[in-house]
């Protein structure tokens, strides 16, 4: 059975940013006849039943229906070891004593090393005597995917120092184990995919069809948040503005409606084409969202 997911972090509200993605890819499952799975990436955020339970009743709100359990990285952390314990095996590890600020230094020095924004390699020979220094000092390391064979990529973190499983990891054995087989979600995750389809490959996991949404920005022309007004949905609510609504904003900012009318889910879906999504960033413009 083909699936496909929403996978927000539980860290606040859903803005329109969220709410628009979640329809996206929503439509694109249940037009292909597709199962669509919710899963709450809470690895960094730890526990927020709170905030969970805002952002399932938006989606609700909107008639953006699930299949099956909801889950939670927070329950899957045995997986995400297995996984990293077959890396292990196969030689693709090395341990990574190096602080963020090090790694942001050691990547902007001017000795050209690496390509910009990836990993240098710093720890990737440390001798003992190195690593007997780190530890002495309290350093607990990261894991780091050993690149040096060949693999067309950075040394990118499989697990963090505080023993999280980092998200390209996490992401990609949660998508292998719930079987989604396409992803829909927006373009400023596109730089990841290289680093999740070269982790597919290593772990024998079949690759997703990929689709990345242009984000929504303000009328600044910066990338849709909160200063930009009322962007959530229970916002928009109190200020009078309808779910039906807010879906028919967002499904014609997505090419499936004529107009920005009031819809249901399903009749969005009805006229809906993967082929009409917009190519290029959506703007808000809060003062076009009206009460009635």
């Amino acid at each position: 059975m083909s699936a496909g997911r929403f996978a927000p972090s539980p860290s606040g509200s859903l803005h329109l940013g969220n709410l628009r993605t979640a329809l996206a890819a929503w439509l694109v499952a249940r037009s292909s006849g597709a199962e669509f799975l919710l899963r709450f990436e809470d690895l960094t955020t730890g526990a927020a039943p709170a905030a969970q339970a805002e952002q399932l009743e938006d989606l609700a709100l909107l008639g953006i229906t699930h299949d099956g359990k909801v889950t939670c990285q927070s329950e899957r952390t045995e997986l995400y070891a297995q996984a990293i314990h077959q890396l292990e095996q196969l030689g693709l590890t090395y341990d990574c004593y190096c602080s963020r600020r090090e790694v942001r230094e050691a990547a902007a020095a001017p000795h050209g090393a690496a390509p910009e924004g990836s990993y240098p390699g710093t720890c990737f020979r440390l001798t003992q005597t190195e690593v007997r220094k780190h530890e002495r000092a309290g350093r607990r390391p990261a894991l780091r995917l050993n690149g040096s064979g060949g693999i067309q990529t950075d040394d990118f973190v499989l697990r963090r120092a505080d023993g999280v499983a980092a998200y390209n990891l996490a992401v990609v054995v949660d998508d292998a184990a719930q079987g989604i087989d396409q992803v829909v979600r927006g373009d400023d995750l596109v730089e990841t995919t290289p680093r999740q389809v070269l982790l597919q490959g290593l772990l024998g996991y079949p690759t997703p069809t990929y689709l990345h949404v242009p984000l929504v920005l303000g009328l600044d022309g910066e990338r849709l948040s909160k200063r930009h007004g009322a962007v959530g949905l229970q916002e928009l609510r109190a200020l009078g503005v309808s779910p039906p609504q807010v879906l028919g904003y967002l499904a014609n900012s997505l090419g499936a409606t004529p107009q920005d009318s009031p819809v249901t889910a399903e009749g969005v879906l009805n006229g809906f084409s993967a082929q009409n999504i917009p190519t290029q960033p959506w703007v808000f413009d809060p003062s076009e969202l009206r009460s009635g």
